[in-house]
């Protein structure tokens, strides 16, 4: 006989049983303490699958009626087993559908008992059983006649019997159904979908940017002049934010301020049109019908997974998820369309066989795109239309390219208030677009041969829903949408240089800058949808921070070296602290509104440390705004400092100066900042020099001694460099992690 042993405790005695069962459940809570996200999804997806297993299991193996083909008006012969004259009744008709208000549907039924036992035999045609709340069924001859009723009604059973002259009977039964359009359920549908596409779209895109962390920053600050190398990272940046319109607003900031020539804007935007084709291919994926549990099964990982790179992971899982539950809902809803010859025909309008309908179809796309501002939506709509057959592939390929159009207005709009550089990369955006599409149009079904051979292997390939899988058209709607911005790059990446020339002589640099709407920062509220471009775009305006502390500086020495009055140096250098006042407000404005969003924390703790290096540059101006106040008291007064103090001014400004410099260099170069350590001791320097003035400046016999006035402005203009070495300690300090 076995004998179970019970646990034995700390002292090696034999627990009780229910010791025993306390000391398991003790064990066990404490392995899956740390799994609970973990478990409790498997859990979910354990039973989601079982529920799903049984629901196939059950399912009856033979067609229901209502599994049958339906069709508005048929007069071909059903494709079933002929039957025999058993009394057996036999699928011969396909089941009739019909809305409400249909005209009727004549069947011609002498094809269709001429294929049964009876054969060439004549014979006669009798109605046993139909119901005429829904269609009442008049055989005339050998030909059946659907008069449809004007209320919606079940689907009912219309039996018919065959008799041939010789007495053979052959039975056969179908079913019609009358029903009504549901336009608001089409309308709900198709919205409900579209919002859940786009809102996978944006869990995609930022499950992606937080995976890709500060590889994606490193990506935008690495851009040169060099167009194939900013091509490159304009495709890359585009795959991990998931829109173009995202990385060319990005592009027409980064001019703006400074941060991006036009040449490297011209590579990332072309490098743009291509990355944002990866909507199409993602598209291609055969998950849709798994969309739901994939959504639902990623959600329990995020919400309960305490790690960020995995929770970060399953949100890119989740908008997947919800991308193809998105565009399942809105084939669902398109679905109804499909039936309707009114919306048929008009969709037939759109018919791109002519160039006349290619045009028309790309305004289609591009006007829509304008309204929806997103091309990754308008796709959706079109590779969703074109799954269900309501358009053909050629219309799908003509309303993608529209769709490039479309999305050039977001850079456009961006560009508003901006510089005149700033301008012309996003007026490149719009000529590359349009040209791009103005040459493709013209050879546009040459282009399609390419496409199918690619796609199908041959050149006139039937792309026609049924011929080929949805599946197959939407890889040739995505083929067509990446060959032609694919194709448009390689045809204007030599030729960008001329159109970036062409555009500076169209768009004249303005000879007065009060011409210009003066913006002191280009922060994008747009940009928020992106974290980690948006913290990398407000790292440009901190950058603009920093360069305008040097300038004054450069300012405030000159000021020291003049011998005259130097009231347009003042008022640069008090003006600059202004605007630097402003711009402190506007990032910190800028920082919060990112940080309140869903923001991964490697961002969080980089807009933490921008705001404070934005409140210590700002008071690094506010120190230097002291220095010129007291220089501008000196000369009220008619007063000047004698040259041995002027000279120890300059050597403590030379010092502050190369330390702010040092300090900022760290900044400048991302990935370096944690060496800003090293920077620390040489701020001691600074602090034993002033020290230093201060004692000399006293200690000065009596007939030496400063003027009253004299002395308090050079001990605030001393204070004040202190000041500035203090505040770029506590940003080398920010900058190394130390505080």
């Amino acid at each position: 006989m076995t004998v179970t042993r019970n646990p034995k405790n700390s002292f090696g005695r034999l627990l009780p049983l229910d010791s025993t069962a306390r000391w398991f459940l003790k064990r066990l809570r404490s392995v899956c303490r740390g799994w609970r996200g973990v478990g409790l999804a498997l859990l979910v997806s354990a039973i989601l699958a079982g529920q799903l297993a049984r629901a196939v299991v059950a399912a009856p193996q033979t067609d229901s009626p209502s599994d049958s083909a339906s069709e508005t008006v048929s007069d071909d012969p059903a494709t079933d087993i002929p039957g025999d004259s058993d009394g057996l009744t036999i699928k011969l008709i396909p089941d009739q559908k019909a809305f409400l208000g249909s005209p009727a549907t004549l069947i011609d039924l002498s094809k269709i008992f001429a294929e049964t036992e009876i054969g060439d035999e004549p014979f006669e045609i009798e109605v046993l059983r139909s119901k005429k709340d829904v269609a009442e069924a008049v055989v005339e001859g050998h030909r059946l006649q659907l008069n449809w009723q004007r209320k919606t009604a079940k689907k009912r059973e219309v039996l018919l019997r065959a008799t041939s002259a010789s007495g053979k009977t052959v039975d056969t039964k179908f079913y019609v159904e009358l029903w009504e359009p549901d336009y608001w359920k089409l309308i709900f549908t198709v919205l409900g979908g579209l919002g859940l596409f786009l809102l996978g779209m944006k869990n995609l895109s930022e499950g992606l940017q937080a995976i890709a962390g500060n590889g994606l920053r490193r990506m935008i600050s690495i851009i040169t002049d060099n167009r194939l190398m900013a091509t490159g990272v304009g495709v890359l940046v585009t795959m991990l934010v998931q829109s173009s319109s995202i990385t060319t607003v990005m592009v027409v900031g980064f001019v703006n301020s400074g941060f991006m020539t036009l040449t490297q804007a011209v590579g990332v935007i072309m490098g743009a049109n291509i990355g944002t084709t990866i909507t199409g291919w993602i598209l291609v994926l055969k998950i849709g019908k798994y969309g739901l549990p994939l959504a639902g099964a990623a959600a329990f990982f995020y919400l309960f997974s305490k790690r960020d790179r995995l929770r970060y992971c399953a949100l890119a899982v989740m908008g997947l998820g919800l991308v193809f539950l998105g565009l399942e809902l809105m084939k669902d809803g398109f679905a109804i369309v499909k039936e309707l010859p009114e919306f048929e025909a008009w969709f037939k309008a759109f018919d791109a066989d002519t160039y006349l309908g290619v045009l028309k179809c790309a305004l289609v796309g591009c006007v829509l795109t304008f309204i929806v501002q997103s091309s990754s939506a308008t796709l959706g709509i079109t590779i969703g239309l074109a799954q269900i057959g309501v358009i053909d592939f050629e219309t799908a390929a003509a309303l993608v390219l529209g769709e490039n159009i479309g999305t050039t207005i977001t850079a456009w709009l961006a560009s508003f208030g901006s510089n005149t550089n700033a301008k012309r990369a996003a007026y490149f955006h719009i000529v590359f677009n349009v040209l791009g599409v103005a040459w493709i149009t013209a050879v546009f079904h040459l282009y399609l041969m390419l496409v199918r051979y690619v796609v199908a292997g041959d050149t006139s390939a039937d792309m026609t829903l049924g011929v080929i899988s949805s599946a197959e058209i939407t890889a040739a709607i995505a083929m067509a949408h990446t060959g032609f911005n694919v194709t448009n790059t390689i045809v204007f990446l030599p030729l960008a240089g001329y159109i970036a020339t062409a555009l500076r002589r169209v768009v004249p640099d303005r000879k007065r800058l009060s011409d210009e709407e003066e913006h002191l920062t280009n922060l994008d509220v747009r940009m928020l949808e992106s974290p980690v471009v948006a913290v990398e775009q407000s790292r440009v305006e901190v950058l603009r921070m920093v360069n305008a502390c040097k300038q004054m500086m450069a300012w405030l020495k000159e000021l020291h070296e003049i011998d005259g009055p130097g009231k347009e140096l003042r008022k640069q250098i008090l003006d600059m602290e202004e605007e630097l006042d402003v711009m402190q407000n506007e990032i910190v404005t800028f920082m919060s509104n990112l940080l309140v969003g869903n923001v991964p924390h490697d961002v969080v703790a980089e807009s933490r440390r921008q705001l404070r290096l934005v409140d210590e540059y700002e008071s690094i101006s506010d120190c230097i705004a002291t220095v010129v106040k007291a220089h501008r008291h000196l000369e009220r007064h008619e007063l000047r400092l004698p040259d041995d103090q002027q000279q120890e001014l300059m050597e403590l400004h030379t010092m502050v100066s190369d330390y702010l410099s040092l300090v900022s260099h760290y900044y400048e170069q991302l990935g370096h900042a944690g060496g800003a350590v090293e920077a620390l001791p040489h701020g001691e320097s600074i602090t034993k020099h002033a020290k230093s003035l201060y004692k000399g400046v006293i200690s000065k016999p009596p007939e030496e001694q400063l003027e009253v006035r004299s002395l308090v402005s050079y001990n605030r203009m001393v204070a004040a460099y202190r000041r500035v070495r203090d505040h770029l300690v506590n940003i080398a300090e920010a900058l190394a992690g130390e505080k």
